[in-house]
């Protein structure tokens, strides 16, 4: 992928303290513009490429339906309340559409939920980026006591006590000595996670040579969010998820929004210049995962855009570049994955009780 000139020169660039109003430029020279700096979603899943970029793993049927099973299995928390599809519901963008999470106890969690849609395409996963892929990602939220309340351990002994998953952990994994194993039960979820994703969104027909998909207000608003920043944190396929910024580079939002407590990815790298510093939020489908931030605190998307402007580019926005921003990040809703939800093995017997979260 080619970085977009305009991050190359973050570090030099002067913004100015009001942005200048645009004009549209002929679609022609504005697709040709926005082809250099973004990547349509591909209209299929595609094999999953290594965090270092070494090799790519095929999707196979057995591994995604297996997968599907479990990531809409509640089974899989200690409560047996609580599944992946709690906090990233593939019929609400991905999400669960709270502040932050309730997991285990009704304890409520310390950031928002991102949404799984599009997130194989993401360089690092989490807001802090500590899991390097979709795989590692699912093995945390089951072990973290304020979300599935899990153990590896507990996990193996109810998937083994059922019949049916035995067989299919066997079919997906032919190759494994064992089969089923919990790192077999990552790699499943990350291979259906893996099909979830948003085709077909206006902009990506648009980038494909169709004039009249994008509205004349969504064409400005794409202007407008090249001009005026907003393409150096957020590019690439995904509209960001590619690159890791401080949150507040020219100012620092109110604790509401940028609690002190949360210095995102100096918790994984302990490096003094990662306080504060995000991954920056992927923007596919930003219109239907509301609230916005880590911290979950706006729910209004035309106020995060006036928030995220003035905050890393030191640039206020007029009220009609803000909306065209909204209107365009309108078009990057693409076509929500149709999952049928699976029919899942019974318990048996020697199933685990379920424990309880009320104490």
């Amino acid at each position: 992928m080619r970085l977009p000139t305009l991050l190359l020169m973050f570090g030099t660039i002067a913004f100015p303290v009001h942005a200048q109003e645009t004009q549209i430029l002929d679609p022609g020279e504005l697709r040709e513009e926005a082809a250099s700096l973004f990547e349509p979603i591909p209209e299929t899943p595609q094999p999953i490429t290594a965090p270092d970029g070494s090799e790519a793993e095929a999707l196979e049927s057995a591994k995604i339906e297996l997968g599907k099973k479990l990531f809409f299995d509640p089974r899989m928390s200690a409560s047996q309340l609580i599944s992946c599809q709690t906090c990233h519901n593939v019929g609400l963008g991905g999400v669960d559409q709270l502040p932050t999470s309730i997991g285990h106890g009704w304890q409520q969690g310390p950031r928002n939920a991102p949404t799984m849609l599009n997130a194989v395409f993401n360089i690092a996963q989490f807001w802090d980026g500590r899991a390097a892929d979709l795989a590692e990602q699912a093995m945390g939220p089951l072990q973290a006591s304020v979300e599935m309340n899990n153990t590896p351990e507990r996990l193996l002994e109810t998937l083994s006590s059922m019949p049916a998953y035995v067989e299919e952990f066997a079919a997906a994994f032919p190759e494994s000595d064992e089969a089923l194993s919990f790192e077999n039960f990552a790699t499943a979820i990350e291979q259906f996670e893996a099909t979830l994703i948003t085709p077909n969104s206006a902009f990506d027909r648009f980038l494909g040579g169709e004039d009249d998909v994008m509205t004349e207000q969504q064409l400005s608003g794409l202007r407008a969010f090249i001009d005026t920043g907003c393409v150096g944190c957020h590019y690439g396929m995904n509209f960001g998820g590619d690159s890791y910024h401080p949150f507040g580079v020219i100012e620092r939002p109110g604790g509401s929004i940028m609690p002190e407590a949360d210095k995102g990815r100096f918790a994984v790298t302990e490096t003094a210049d990662d306080e504060y510093v995000f991954r920056a939020a992927p923007l596919r489908n930003i219109s239907l995962t509301a609230p916005y931030f880590h911290s979950g605190a706006v729910w209004d998307l035309a106020e995060a855009v006036q928030i995220m402007s003035s905050a890393q580019i030191g640039t206020e926005l007029t009220d009609q570049q803000a909306d065209d921003i909204v209107a365009f990040l309108g078009a990057l809703t693409g076509d929500q994955p149709l999952i049928e939800h699976p029919i899942l093995p019974p318990r048996s017997e020697t199933t685990p009780e379920p424990i309880s979260m009320i104490q």
